[in-house]
């Protein structure tokens, strides 16, 4: 089993920086693809960026492509991140941290593990 926790949210004005964490513990997960999805009100969950199990390939959801940085530790804390930058309204979202023991690569058919998120919102 994995646990992840998600931090790094907050209240932050349009153009602005946020960071976000994701810490694992239990099983490492290491051996894990990770990635971030996020969920607005009144919306489904969709992907942002996806990120390999070795943090070599990265993948990006359009909206996200040139203002976000996907990264990952794979040493003893096994932490994932989530660099905004030039934040926008429509960023305002819940954000996941997601994790899957099977797949090995930047973007997984499904993920068996999840954070409990972190809340972002944009103000104009």
């Amino acid at each position: 089993q994995v646990q992840l926790v998600e931090s790094g949210g907050g209240l932050v004005q349009a153009g602005g920086s946020l960071r976000l964490s994701c810490a694992t513990a239990g099983r490492s997960s290491s051996r894990y693809a990770m990635a971030w999805f996020r969920q607005a009100p009144g919306k489904e969950r969709e992907f942002v960026a996806g990120i390999s199990r070795s943090g070599v390939s990265t993948k990006y959801a359009d909206s996200a492509k040139g203002r976000f940085t996907i990264s990952r530790n794979n040493n003893a804390k096994n932490t994932m991140y989530l660099q905004m930058n030039s934040l926008k309204r429509e960023d305002t979202a819940i954000y996941y941290c997601a994790a899957d023991p099977g797949c090995v690569s930047s973007s997984c058919g499904s993920y068996d593990f999840w954070g409990q998120g972190t809340q972002v919102t944009v103000s104009s």
